[in-house]
């Protein structure tokens, strides 16, 4: 999936400052295995939110997504999980920048965290930069992306792009 690709999937929302023992709880850093941890995903917030998701399904937020702790498993369990992307209103700069190295496109999407209810469904146009409520008919934009990040996401992660560069 390239981050200028259209994602559509039903929102899952969470409040302000969701940290990253709520994504995944430090009970369950013993492994680094990205379906180990996707069983635990949003745990901390409540069981059972792997049972309730769909693949392409999308994780909104209000500010602070991914504030706390600088663990990569924090996106890797997102990811694993099968969500399709995060938005917010705001990121903690070290979560944004690990769910960029492994691949998960996050957007920092203005007013997204009051502007949607769980069970909407959601449709991002990448390259329109625009997210539109399709339940309730809102819409909103965003910021691009830098190129040299969506090559990143694009590559599947910092890993794969830099092994491209060599």
């Amino acid at each position: 999936m390239s981050a200028l690709t259209a994602i559509k999937g039903n929102a899952w929302v969470f409040g302000n400052h969701v940290d990253t023992d709520v994504i995944i709880p430090a009970t369950y850093l013993v492994t680094s295995d990205p379906a180990q941890l996707a069983l635990h995903c949003m745990e901390g917030a409540g069981p059972g939110f792997i049972d309730r998701i769909e693949p392409g399904d999308i994780i909104v937020a209000g500010e602070n997504f991914g504030c706390g702790s600088s663990r990569e498993h924090a996106p890797v369990a997102i990811k694993g999980a099968g969500i399709s992307c995060v938005l917010a209103d705001s990121f903690a700069r070290i979560f944004f920048r690990n769910a960029v190295n492994i691949g998960l496109p996050v957007y920092e999407v203005p007013g997204i965290g009051q502007g949607v209810s769980d069970g909407d469904k959601l449709e991002i146009l990448a390259e329109q930069r625009t997210v539109r409520n399709l339940t309730t008919g809102k819409e909103f934009n965003y910021e691009p992306y830098p190129d040299f990040l969506i090559e990143i996401i694009d590559a599947g992660g910092l890993i794969p792009w830099v092994r491209k560069k060599v």
